[in-house]
């Protein structure tokens, strides 16, 4: 079977097509809503500080929230629980856009319904990530982590046009309506996949206490030997390479003496790096050899991350984004895959509520960092030290390659 024909066969498959198809619209009209929080606050505060606290309002429960939402995951029917949190974000947008278009809207209201976003989002990611196994055949799910990842990149490019468009000429209240209607798409098509999913058994009969099961989860991936090293080289990738995304402005305007198209362009070079490599990844059939892929793509972003700090040239800057936006990719979809292949099935979804954590949190823990450091030596020694934490990091995992290839790679 070809790579391209590998593609349209996992698409073809009536469930998780139909999944795909309403993911997609819920994944635009989430970034819709994210570029319409973010305007709505400036609107509101013309503050920098709020900005950032809008933003930690909907990305630190998933830090406290996300380990109870995997053992939820893994204790509960999955579909249901996304049922579940998908409708209640539609509420959620639609009071937004009500106490939008009404001007009842106040910057403190935003922040609490910001983090009941992110509460809801915390409690619904492992329960999406451990879903995916559900729709597809085993020898697929390769092909299907990377699909995801590619629907999510392509979001992130359109919701975010779509958002700019409706606030110039619908007003923002108008965003948040649209994302609320995009989650119909998503609940449609549960609803017509419910009866062909195939659930793991789940853990109800000897349940411990929620937190008993947390610390279960966490001791199992610490000491499992694929998974707990290659959730240590993702942590470390997310926290001191992948912030190079959030201090782009600055980079754009510090560095390279750019202003908005300079910006433009880094993060277009991003987006498209990563679309090209979550579609080389959906075109690679199987699972053997994700674990040299993953620790190749480690090295190369870091590579990447270097060469960006070390040079002062906008064009090979463009040229290491690119590079850096494909490689991510190609390691997150190669790391998510290898956790879906190698976890015991009654521990996966407090596994992928860890790699969710990491993935989420990871970045603004580092950017957090790296802006703090950078007021004192700028952004370039921040991004460099940066990648010579994740070289380092990455040598030593080198040496257990095998043990991870041999764990998480099974035969068949």
């Amino acid at each position: 079977m070809s790579s391209s024909h590998g593609i349209l066969h996992v698409l073809g498959q009536r469930t998780y097509g139909t999944y795909v198809a309403g993911n997609s619209v819920s994944l635009v009209g989430a970034w819709m809503q994210r570029i319409g929080v973010g305007w709505l606050t400036w609107e509101l505060t013309q503050s920098g500080a709020w900005l950032g606290l809008v933003a930690f309002a909907d990305l630190f429960p998933v830090v406290i929230i996300g380990p109870l939402g995997g053992v939820i995951a893994d204790r509960v029917d999955r579909l249901r629980i996304i049922m579940a949190a998908q409708s209640l974000a539609m509420i959620q947008a639609l009071v937004l856009a009500f106490l939008t278009v009404t001007g009842l809207i106040g910057v403190e209201i935003l922040v609490a319904l910001t983090a009941l976003h992110g509460i809801i989002v915390a409690f619904n990611q492992p329960s999406r990530l451990a879903f995916v196994p559900s729709l597809v055949n085993r020898e697929d799910l390769p092909t299907a982590v990377a699909i995801n990842a590619v629907v999510f990149s392509v979001a992130r490019f359109v919701g975010p046009a779509i958002a700019g468009v409706l606030i110039l000429y619908a007003g923002v209240a108008a965003v948040f309506a649209a994302n609320a209607a995009s989650f119909l798409f998503l609940l449609l098509a549960l609803y017509r996949i419910r009866a062909d999913v195939t659930q793991e058994p789940q853990n109800r009969a000897h349940a411990k206490s929620l937190f008993g099961d947390v610390a279960d989860g966490l001791r199992y991936a610490a000491r499992h030997p694929g998974i707990g090293p290659l959730l240590l080289l993702l942590t470390v990738l997310s926290i001191s390479v992948r912030p190079f995304v959030e201090l782009l402005p600055g980079l754009s305007a510090a560095v390279y003496g750019r202003g908005a198209d300079g910006l433009a362009i880094l993060s277009s070079a991003v987006g498209i790096g990563a679309i090209a490599g979550g579609f080389w990844m959906a075109r690679r059939r199987g699972h053997r050899g994700l674990a040299a892929i993953t620790l190749t793509g480690a090295l190369i972003t870091a590579l990447a991350i270097a060469g960006l700090s070390a040079t002062d040239r906008f064009e090979l800057a463009v040229v290491a984004v690119t590079v850096a936006g494909i490689m991510m990719v190609v390691t997150a979809v190669s790391t998510q895959t290898l956790l879906q292949l190698g976890v015991d099935g009654a521990m996966r979804g407090r596994v992928l509520s860890l790699y969710g954590i990491i993935f989420r949190g990871g970045p603004a823990i580092g950017a957090l960092i790296m802006g703090a450091v950078s007021e004192a030596t700028g952004l370039r020694w921040p991004l460099a030290g940066g990648a010579c934490l994740a070289i380092a990091v990455w040598a030593w995992l080198l040496r257990h390659r095998k043990r991870i290839a041999e764990t998480l790679e099974p035969e068949g």
